[in-house]
């Protein structure tokens, strides 16, 4: 573990890039007032253009997988693909409950996951968390309190959540994270340069299962491994998981055929830092 002055240094920032649909809604702005300024009867084009950039801005905010805001990492590296690597993600834990059965099944069958942990749930559980850590496998920032309203906050909003989460798992598990997995994969125009700021990379996924609103395990293992490749990012959850009909969850019974599934396809399942090629 990290001294506690080595774990409160600012974490090195990443450069921010202003993508092309926010330049475009600097522009978008801009040019609305000098038209109105021009010509007050232009109101209903100008007004008209300006609600065309929002719905934009909305959208890009409302799909996860895109890069409309901000860079976003949706597959891994060339370097990975080349390794026949996947990164199984997991989101919204830990769980005192099925958390432990989850690292069970993964050590079973030799494979490497990626816990994006909530902040105030990691901290209910830091026990579990070392232990996630100590079997070898990743912990990243899944924001402080997975609010249902993150999506619709502002950038000093955005700088308290994920400083407060940066620091808590920090603490936890003596390295900061490096990836951020916005909750619901949802977010808008405020986040990216926060992100940067702390150092992190937005990841959202290649494929989903849907495992906390399905309870067909079949079905969930169905679209996670339809067209699986080398470089996919797969996304579960540990906490919030659907209960199949057996009485467990969804994700303890998706997880041995889907790492089954894997092993005969010849893809490795390893953390998002070691598919990074940077420091876990």
């Amino acid at each position: 573990m990290q001294s506690s002055s080595q774990l409160t240094r600012p974490t090195s920032s990443l450069r921010w890039h202003e993508p092309v649909l926010v330049k475009a809604t600097v522009a978008c702005h801009i040019g609305a007032v000098a038209a109105l300024l021009l010509e007050l009867a232009l109101w209903p084009w100008v007004a008209g253009a300006v609600v065309l950039n929002h719905l934009l801005l909305a959208l890009g905010g409302l799909w996860p997988r895109s890069t409309w805001l901000g860079a976003n990492v949706r597959r891994l590296p060339d370097a990975a693909v080349a390794r026949r690597e996947v990164a199984v993600t997991i989101d919204d834990g830990p769980d005192p409950q099925v958390t432990p059965r989850v690292l069970d099944l993964l050590d079973a069958h030799g494979a490497k996951a990626t816990f994006f942990c909530i902040a105030e749930q990691a901290a209910r559980h830091p026990q579990l968390v070392r232990e996630i850590i100590a079997r070898g496998h990743s912990v990243q920032n899944h924001s402080h309190r997975h609010s249902h309203t993150f999506s619709l906050l502002g950038p000093q909003a955005f700088a308290r959540e994920i400083r407060q989460s940066q620091e808590a798992l920090a603490q936890l598990t003596g390295r900061r994270p490096a990836y951020f997995r916005a909750p619901a994969g949802l977010r808008n125009l405020f986040l990216a340069p926060v992100l940067a700021e702390h150092g992190l990379q937005l990841v959202s996924w290649t494929r989903r299962g849907f495992d906390t609103a399905r309870r067909d395990p079949a079905g969930v293992l169905r679209r996670l491994t339809r067209g699986l490749a080398a470089g996919d990012i797969l996304l579960l959850h540990d906490r919030g998981s659907a209960v199949a009909a057996s009485g467990r969850p969804v994700v303890l019974e998706v997880l041995p055929p889907l790492l089954q599934t894997l092993q005969h396809m010849n893809l490795k399942a390893v953390t998002l830092p070691h598919a990074m090629e940077t420091p876990a």
